[in-house]
């Protein structure tokens, strides 16, 4: 079982795919992961049967979901429903919080 209390910088960083450097935590109904994403780094559209909610702490990241587009800036948040295909840009360097229910188990 996973301590109560976390203290991110004590986590490690995984560099996820090019430009996205996650902390991530898991528990037995969900992962949160902080990412730090530089600027001009690609998500590439894919989908997954994880619920995601990704919130915009700073910076600017551009996503589209379900073809539709849409600059999220600091203070938005995207929902993403399970096997929608999505996708990203950052904009400017970015911080996110993105939220997957069940867990992802592939950020393990």
């Amino acid at each position: 079982m996973q301590a109560p209390f976390i203290q991110l910088s004590e986590l490690p960083e995984k560099e996820i795919m090019p430009g996205f450097f996650g902390r991530m935590i898991h528990t037995d109904g969900v992962t949160v992961a902080h990412f730090r994403i530089l600027k001009g780094s690609i998500l590439p559209e894919h989908h997954h049967s994880n619920e995601q909610v990704t919130n915009v702490i700073s910076g600017e990241l551009e996503m589209t979901i379900g073809g539709q587009t849409h600059v999220c800036k600091a203070g938005e948040s995207a929902a993403i429903p399970p096997h929608v295909p999505h996708s990203g840009r950052a904009l400017t360097d970015c911080y996110v919080i993105d939220v997957f229910r069940p867990t992802r188990d592939d950020y393990r």
